[in-house]
């Protein structure tokens, strides 16, 4: 009898790997840059008030109040927003819609590791640039062929920001290509390259609600760039799933962006902890990037980074480590509440002295 061989036509890839989420609930989790802080208010006025009897109707397909709101919130028209389950979703369906030449596209090695899952899925060529020194970007190194270029900035896992004058001399420069800027991490200090949307057609900006609105369970994404660029990435997404947002979350993320007082309140809490927590972990001994995210991409000292992360979860407290050449001796800690991150500081001295 013949063996079947239908696995040859099987895509295999190897896939991206999040973070650990624990199933018990009696952690400090410092592991998924989540936001310590719970969404905004309106959110949970949505929640309590929404009529279940929706749910047997679609979905609007537009996600119109949610567009609406984003636009009105950055000065842009409807129509320059595009809207997706988290900013996987909206980053899969760009790599999807812009990157279909031959020609390699380019990202850092160093960088935010869905890119190349992506890549890999959709069959796309693409290059790795390594990072220079201080984990920072050679704009020159972008000025090269290239079938579309992607950068996180703030770059993950670094946390390193790049100027507004980088970013735009890699678009500048690449006129024919779609230039993608993730700025998943860009309100917790970052420079948005937003104001460039008018400027160049072929700059495509995304971000998420994930990290600085909250609502990393609601899975919202959204990208911003010239009405021609958000056409073609509707004409992908009417092509795969036109009912992708649920109705709640296209709700509950309308009254988010609205709640500017609430948001500026919640970020700069963030950046508070943050700059705290860096003068702490100065004081144990540990370097680091200047982040300008929600975590800190920081090296023990003392011990290997591998030993301070297996000590930390062995004391229930969760933050990121690969085993990665050039980052295998740092780990990402996200910003938690200063009362978890004083839990932390008092573990990894008791972990770094013993």
């Amino acid at each position: 009898m013949n063996k079947n061989n239908w696995e040859s036509c099987v895509r295999k890839v190897v896939p991206y790997v999040p973070g650990e989420q624990p199933q018990f609930s009696d952690v400090i989790k410092l592991n998924t840059n989540e936001n310590p802080y719970p969404p905004a208010p309106d959110v949970r006025k949505i929640l309590d008030d929404f009529d279940c009897g929706r749910m047997r109707l679609y979905p609007d397909p537009d996600s119109t109040v949610l567009t609406d709101a984003i636009a009105k919130r950055y000065g842009l028209k409807s129509s320059q927003i595009f809207a997706g389950v988290g900013s996987d979703d909206v980053l899969a369906v760009a790599f999807m819609t812009f990157f279909g030449s031959d020609r390699p596209i380019l990202f850092p090695d160093i960088t935010y590791s869905f890119y190349d899952v992506w890549a890999d899925v959709y069959r796309i060529p693409y290059r790795q640039i390594p990072l220079k020194s201080g984990f920072n970007i050679a704009p020159e190194d972008y000025v090269t062929e290239n079938g579309g270029i992607v950068i996180a900035n703030p770059n993950a896992p670094t946390g390193v920001a790049a100027p507004l004058e980088v970013i735009e001399n890699i678009v500048k420069v690449n006129p024919d290509s779609v230039v993608i800027i993730d700025e998943a991490y860009v309100d917790f200090g970052g420079e948005s390259c937003l104001p460039l949307i008018e400027r160049y057609e072929n700059l495509l900006v995304v971000q998420t609600f994930s990290k600085s609105r909250s609502m990393a369970g609601m899975r919202i994404g959204f990208a911003m760039g010239s009405e021609k660029l958000i056409k073609y990435m509707n004409d992908v997404k009417f092509s795969i799933n036109s009912y992708t947002m649920n109705t709640l979350t296209q709700l509950c993320g309308a009254a988010a962006v609205k709640d500017e007082k609430y948001f500026n309140e919640t970020v700069s809490k963030i950046i508070e902890t943050r700059e705290r927590s860096k003068k702490r972990l100065a004081e144990l001994g540990f370097t680091f990037t200047d982040s300008k995210a929600n975590f800190i991409f920081a090296s023990p000292p003392k011990k290997s980074a591998q030993y301070v992360f297996d000590e930390l979860k062995k004391r229930r407290i969760f933050v990121r480590y690969w085993n990665k050449p050039v980052i295998c001796e740092y780990l990402r800690i996200t910003v938690g509440t200063d009362e978890e991150m004083d839990k932390l500081f008092e573990a990894l001295e008791d972990i770094l002295n013993g």
